[in-house]
């Protein structure tokens, strides 16, 4: 199947903006460390609320498994999914990463993004 394309030449005021996060973030599931970095990118999307992308170094990988389930979304690309498995706790397709995205959001290619609203994953700053 072709590559499919970005919707940005026919939606030129939609932005999808990649900056820094000042400080330490951590996710945890059942207390179990999922993710910890100083490296977290905020992405800021129109019609979106900010996500939070951890650099793939700094996830712990082998407590995700890769799922079948996919989404596309026409200013990032291609999104995989991964569920974890960790401190007794299931969370199906609960993270997400852009392998391959577009050439706009090139910076996205090893990060992954966690949900926030699921209550057993916890998101937070450290100190």
């Amino acid at each position: 199947m072709p590559k499919r394309k970005s919707l940005y030449h026919k939606c030129p005021d939609y932005q999808v903006s990649l900056e820094p996060h000042r400080g330490r973030v951590r996710v945890t599931l059942a207390g179990q460390i999922i993710a910890d970095s100083e490296r977290v990118v905020v992405v800021n999307e129109t019609k979106h609320d900010p996500a939070l992308y951890f650099p793939r170094e700094d996830v712990r990988m082998d407590l995700l498994d890769g799922t079948d389930h996919q989404t596309f979304c026409p200013f990032k690309g291609e999104a995989a999914y991964f569920s974890i498995r960790a401190g007794g706790k299931f969370e199906q397709n609960a993270v997400w990463t852009y392998p391959d995205p577009f050439d706009e959001v090139a910076a996205l290619r090893d990060y992954v993004s966690f949900y926030q609203d699921r209550p057993e994953l916890k998101q937070e700053r450290v100190v």
